[in-house]
């Protein structure tokens, strides 16, 4: 049954792919009035990807003062894909950014040049009062795994996020377990002495008695298995919602 699962799950994933495009307007219809709408059918979540070689400012708002300016890679050099959240007046999309904050975010000029464009009907989302991480392809959930979150002092912090960083865990320490998908998100409240950085991920563990349990600094604890799965099928850029 549990592979049977895994492999429509996966047909799923790769049946409703999007490639990555320069053309703003296939990823979201224009309207009649010129405007760019980002809730035009088919549902999806949008990414934006910064080009290899160009930047992109990302302002307080829209028309705003820029705020950031980012490259086409991560801070842990990963292509660059930003979940958008929001838009306004068509053109412009609020997305989020670790430089930012959890309750802040950065508005581009969607019409901007050296971005290009793709669509995922992936979710993921974090129920800290269950402790449950689910994958939800066009709202249905496909997956869901018991998981470790924050514990008093260092709660996981709640918000809408996007994957920024798919990475192998043992070439930063063991205690990761086989993956790392880090997040937008950072963590406000670090712990007395912690050294090891304030980005929110969601990774693996040695102790599998984590999962179920407030353990955390903040980060997600999952099992290898569902880390594999989401390190195979789920695309940079994809929203991570964290609800308390």
């Amino acid at each position: 049954m549990g592979r049977r699962f895994l492999a429509l799950s996966a047909l799923l994933v790769a049946a409703f792919a999007v490639p990555e495009t320069t053309a703003f307007g296939r990823i979201a219809l224009t309207g009649g009035d010129g405007w760019v709408r980002l809730d035009s059918p088919p549902p999806a979540h949008v990414i934006v990807h910064v080009r290899p070689g160009a930047s992109v400012d990302l302002r307080g708002r829209p028309f705003g003062p820029v705020v950031e300016r980012i490259g086409s890679t991560t801070p842990f050099g990963s292509p660059r894909a930003l979940g958008v959240v929001t838009s306004q007046r068509g053109r412009w999309l609020g997305v989020t950014e670790p430089g930012l904050g959890n309750r802040r975010l950065g508005w581009i000029d969607g019409q901007a040049g050296g971005l290009s464009y793709s669509r995922t009907r992936l979710e993921l989302d974090v129920d800290l009062s269950s402790r449950t991480l689910v994958v939800r392809l066009d709202g249905t959930v496909i997956r869901r795994t018991s998981v470790g979150v924050g514990r008093p002092g260092s709660p996981t912090p709640t918000g809408r996020f996007a994957v920024t960083d798919k990475l192998d865990g043992p070439s930063y320490s063991a205690y990761y377990g086989c993956c790392i998908l880090a997040l937008s998100a950072t963590q406000p409240n670090l712990p007395p002495g912690w050294s090891g950085g304030n980005r929110i991920a969601i990774h693996g563990t040695p102790s599998a008695s984590d999962f179920g349990r407030a353990v955390s600094a903040g980060c997600v604890h999952a099992p290898e298995s569902d880390l594999r799965y989401l390190m195979r099928w789920v695309p940079l850029g994809t929203p991570v919602v964290i609800r308390p």
